[in-house]
């Protein structure tokens, strides 16, 4: 009996847990990148219906009748973290989405030995489908939070405020990270040549001028050719460093110039030829490159998603997952 009772405790959780999982899979069908992302988006809000239906079953099963404040909690849940996501990068609202997940799978596992300790196949099986359901689930969420990590393009795109939170952020920290990596090699040198103390910390002090001026440039007209001087000046100048962070600026921009692209005569390339060249791209960053040219130019939506997939690939390769 002890057994039965923690059995409906758990599928309460569970069924908590997945209106909660149903919620943000709804919001996040409008934040995928691709028609082919948001079917399968889709088809998973789906099945988590389903998943939800199978385990309100389970319950009467166990004479435990689903109470009808628990898919509302649930949804009530969604709608806290969903609300709160406005102040989050997308990459807060995924490591989110993890956590649930993770949530939803180590109870799926407490609730299959609980099953088999009570003696109910039925539900044994359901909790087997549930494991075998959230563990794809985090498998996929860790691909996308590996594309993010990346540069992408990730399978889901920010929301209009979450680009704003991640855009203050690096607006923010980016100088600061400029000036202290100066800082701290420059001290480092001093501490080994007192003589060169005085000069040195001038050109920290010129170096982090640079960057913030060359960002101010990027915010006033002339974005575009502000940054490509910036980067002219950098690379003359011998600062390597700050080159490649505004190079790559550039390229998140989608405003290299054709002969900068890792593809060369991309920009000649048909929609046949374009989707396996981008498929043999071996970075994220020349996917990247790839995919703001073409966003910019011709915005073909096979390329894109292309693009997308080759991420997807490389991503999974690196967090191990097949």
């Amino acid at each position: 009996m002890a057994n039965t009772a923690k059995l409906v405790e758990q599928l309460r959780a569970l069924l908590q847990l997945t209106q909660t999982e149903i919620s943000i899979a709804q919001t996040r069908i409008t934040q995928a990148r691709t028609e082919a992302v948001r079917r399968e988006l889709s088809q998973n809000s789906e099945k988590a219906q389903r998943r939800a239906e199978l385990i309100a079953e389970a319950l009467r099963d166990l004479g435990g009748v689903p109470d009808v404040l628990t898919p509302a909690i649930g949804r009530l849940i969604a709608g806290f973290k969903i609300a709160g996501e406005a102040a989050e990068p997308l990459s807060e609202a995924l490591l989110q989405d993890l956590q649930l997940e993770h949530q939803l799978l180590d109870r799926a596992r407490y609730l299959k030995v609980l099953a088999q300790t009570a003696e109910q196949p039925k539900a044994a099986r359901l909790a087997e489908r549930l494991i075998t359901a959230h563990s794809a689930t985090v498998d996929w969420l860790t691909t996308v939070l590996a594309e993010e990590a990346l540069g992408g393009p990730a399978a889901l795109v920010s929301t209009p405020t979450q680009k704003v939170a991640s855009t203050v952020s690096r607006v923010v920290n980016l100088p600061g990270r400029f000036a202290a990596d100066r800082v701290n090699r420059t001290v480092d040198s001093v501490q080994q040549n007192a003589e060169n103390t005085r000069g040195r910390l001038s050109d920290v002090s010129d170096k982090a001028s640079f960057v913030t001026g060359a960002l101010r440039d990027v915010v006033l007209a002339g974005r575009n050719a502000s940054l490509q001087r910036a980067e002219r000046i950098a690379r003359r100048d011998g600062d390597r460093k700050t080159a490649e962070a505004v190079h790559e600026t550039r390229r998140e921009l989608g405003v290299l110039d054709s002969s900068e692209l890792p593809i060369k005569r991309y920009e000649e390339f048909s929609q046949a030829d374009a989707i396996p060249a981008v498929k043999k791209l071996q970075t994220a960053a020349d996917v990247r490159s790839i995919l703001a040219f073409e966003e910019n130019h011709k915005n073909r939506s096979s390329v894109v998603s292309a693009a997308q997939t080759r991420v997807a690939a490389l991503a999974k390769e690196a967090v191990g997952v097949s």
